[in-house]
């Protein structure tokens, strides 16, 4: 059904509103909305104001969690090849990464406190998909944060997939966070990685009830795992895509797609969206959408989780762990690691000879 927002300060960013009247009024019960729409490519600060925006039209409907596409901030390199053949690269490669850095964040940094605030602003949990700059090696990230303005921690994706293995670094094992808050337990994974069996263990033995996906992936078979994730872990799954045109890349030359026989016209559909929410008996709640922009938003019934594990719990009466088990390496994996305080300390004065040289 249509929701109207709480206040009707201005125009509505996005109009669609899809909602979920079947959830258990008498239950405890959350109401999300999952953002579907493009960034501002190369332009981090653009982006920062529309996700405003959309936050606040959703915190308008009264959603108590909002969840963004993958490296919304930041954006999708669609198309990009990054000058990359076997063997060489080119120099318009290395400038297209460079202006792609430069649109990356760092975590910590002033914009992930101002999306703190955000979140604290509009009293929401935020959970947005970022593209992170650590050094000078870049991250397809998602950062949560609270509704107090908190900024509780950050996944990075364990497996970029395809041609992103060349212009993303890997998460490792320390961070794949399910944070306990009081709307339930939240966690997320990144496109593909959704497809990992083991790592989805991981999750669901974290005890993950609002599992959170975004995603580039809008195939329409993208719905088909959606669902198996819903009602293999029990809980409620969120997609976030985003819809994108060719408009919302920068014109040719200096943004062009690859592997096309011709350069796509402005209004030609990039990723057409298809985000969806579904609960743990595999209901559609909202969505896929693979209209335009759009806001879906559904209430939760948490009860639900409960009824299916009764059902089927995967790590729980249905595991046989004395057959099969799964061993989680947590420990991070840095490049170089220093084992003493005093080498750390050597190391910094080091550096400070270099700089003076």
């Amino acid at each position: 059904m249509a929701l109207a927002p709480a206040s009707s300060g201005g125009e509505s960013v996005i109009a669609e509103v899809e909602m979920n009247a079947g959830a258990d009024q008498g239950g405890a019960t959350v109401r999300v909305t999952v953002v579907q729409a493009s960034s501002v490519f190369y332009d981090t600060p653009a982006t920062l104001d529309k996700v405003e925006k959309l936050i606040a039209e959703a915190a308008g409907y009264g959603s108590q969690l909002v969840l963004f596409p993958e490296v919304f901030i930041g954006g999708y390199p669609h198309g990009s090849t990054f000058g990359l053949v076997v063997g060489n690269r080119t120099a318009k490669g290395k400038e297209d990464f460079r202006k792609y850095r430069a649109a990356a964040i760092d975590v910590p940094g002033p914009e992930v406190s101002q999306l703190a605030a955000l979140a604290g602003k509009y009293k929401v949990f935020l959970v947005i998909g970022v593209v992170e700059r650590a050094g000078y090696t870049l991250y397809n990230t998602v950062l949560t944060f609270d509704p107090l303005g908190k900024y509780l921690g950050k996944h990075r994706k364990l497996m970029p997939t395809a041609l992103e293995r060349v212009f993303w670094g890997f998460g490792d094992g320390s961070i794949i966070p399910v944070y306990d808050t009081p709307i339930g337990k939240i966690g997320a994974l990144i496109c593909w990685e959704n497809r990992m069996p083991l790592l989805r263990t991981a999750m669901y033995a974290k005890g993950v009830e609002i599992y959170c996906a975004p995603t580039v992936d809008c195939m329409t078979s993208w719905q088909a795992s959606m669902t198996h994730i819903a009602l293999e872990g029990g809980c409620f799954v969120l997609s976030a895509v985003p819809f994108t045109r060719r408009k919302n890349y920068p014109p040719p030359p200096e943004y062009t797609f690859g592997g096309l026989e011709e350069e796509p016209s402005p209004e030609s559909v990039v990723c057409s969206g298809g985000s969806v929410i579904i609960s743990p008996s595999g209901t559609v709640l909202a969505g896929p959408n693979y209209e335009g922009e759009a806001l879906l938003t559904a209430d939760l019934d948490l009860g639900e989780i409960v009824r299916a594990k009764f059902d089927f719990d995967v790590v729980g009466h249905y595991s046989r762990p004395e057959v099969l088990s799964l061993v989680v390496k947590t420990d991070p994996k840095p490049a170089v690691s220093f084992t003493s305080d005093d080498e750390q300390s050597f190391a910094g004065k080091r550096d400070d000879v270099l700089k003076k040289t």
